[in-house]
């Protein structure tokens, strides 16, 4: 029987912060109680986080694991071996385990790469949470990853082969796309039918949508059509930025999650003119901030996701730091904590099991130097990783 008694300073539970000092009991991977106080009972070996919180290992809901952060890497990905793809993946994997996330939703993989390789994991990694490659139009937004489709039947067809490959979630290019030129950040990909029909045929086969919107007309389409989610929410139109009450009534009355993918490497410096490009398509550091700032203040369920992957300023294992700049829009750090453990591990379909520090869950944990409910740079000093109760290496 495989057992450990760890004691910190405080506890996040998911939710709250637990003042301590706290023990959590961890037995045969999960974990088993959560008491206040030093008491250990004989029979459990201790480890010791003086000064730490602990908190449930953190979720990425938003990354690209076939994209290895180098510049472009989306557009490279039909030419790679299987094995390539492979290799690329579990490389970024470890970058997150090492940076404390050990689950992370995959919203776009070359062709159902991450799911054929998520069929054949081994232990030791991340949990997996997938949707293949994103459904788009043909000559659309990331359309080189082999997910076109167009018409209704098609579209149908589309979800029901990714049911088919083990998806568990169904991402849909909503929108253009700054990364891929030639696309429109300003208008619907698709028509209301298409979008409709989309959502319907993954809502019959179980699987929830998301949509990759950064046009306010794609985020009203998919919010319409019944999606659950909306990647970006960027709410862009040719005058600018626009979230209006009527919108975040429609989002936070339907339960629809959000995940803004704010977060970039501070240590990159971006070409002046893909600042320039980001710019002409209204995405601007100041926007994107505004919009979070708008959809906290108006109840809508956020969570945390990085797009990391797709260049240099998106490396993987990027969540810690890009926290910082949730808390930057006026998140209290409780709500950021929440966003990236119990709010994400809901809108990934896994709350009965991740995203919580409670008995029955599984014991994937990460204890950071500090306190980050008061200090959201805690995260980035990690003390140490578990995956269900088994500490790992860094990478």
């Amino acid at each position: 029987m495989d057992r450990v008694a760890l004691r910190a300073a405080r506890v996040f539970d998911g939710e709250r912060v637990l003042d301590g000092p706290v023990v959590v009991f961890v037995e045969d991977g999960r974990v088993l109680g959560v008491e206040r106080g030093t008491a250990v009972p004989d029979g459990w070996p201790t480890r010791d986080l003086p000064g730490g919180t602990l908190l449930p290992g953190l979720i990425d809901a938003h990354v690209h694991l076939c994209a290895d952060g180098t510049p472009g890497p989306l557009d490279r990905l039909a030419g790679h071996s299987a094995e390539r793809l492979d290799a690329t993946i579990e490389a970024s994997l470890r970058a997150h385990l090492a940076a404390g996330v050990t689950t992370v939703r995959d919203l776009g993989d070359q062709d159902g790469a991450v799911l054929s390789w998520s069929s054949r994991a081994t232990a030791g990694l991340p949990t997996v949470l997938g949707s293949g490659a994103p459904i788009t139009t043909p000559g659309g937004h990331c359309r080189t990853m082999g997910g076109a489709a167009r018409g209704v039947a098609e579209l149908r067809a589309a979800v029901r082969r990714r049911a088919g490959q083990g998806a568990h979630v169904v991402k849909i290019m909503g929108s253009g796309g700054v990364m891929t030129p030639g696309t429109d950040t300003m208008r619907p990909q698709f028509t209301d039918e298409e979008m409709r029909a989309a959502v319907a045929e993954a809502h019959a086969a179980g699987l929830p949508v998301t949509v990759h919107a950064h046009a306010l007309a794609a985020v009203r389409q998919a919010v319409d059509a019944g999606a659950d989610g909306i990647e970006h929410c960027t709410c862009l139109t040719p005058s600018g930025v626009r979230v209006d009450d009527d919108l975040l009534g429609a989002l936070a009355g339907a339960g629809v999650v959000v995940c803004p993918t704010l977060g970039s490497d501070p240590g990159f410096t971006v070409p002046p003119e893909i600042v320039a490009m980001a710019a002409r398509a209204g995405l601007t550091q100041e926007a994107l901030n505004e919009v979070v700032a708008r959809l906290h203040a108006g109840g809508v369920r956020l969570v945390a996701g990085t797009d990391a992957g797709i260049g240099p300023p998106k490396p993987h294992g990027l969540l810690p730091v890009a926290l910082r700049e949730y808390a930057g829009c006026g998140m209290p750090a409780t709500d950021v904590l929440a966003a990236a453990t119990s709010a994400a591990a809901a809108a990934c379909g896994v709350a009965d099991r991740k995203g919580f520090v409670r008995p029955g869950h599984d014991a994937d944990l990460l204890a950071v130097d500090g306190d980050p409910a008061t200090d959201i740079t805690a995260l980035a000093r990690p003390l140490a990783v578990y995956l269900a109760g088994t500490p790992v290496a860094a990478a």
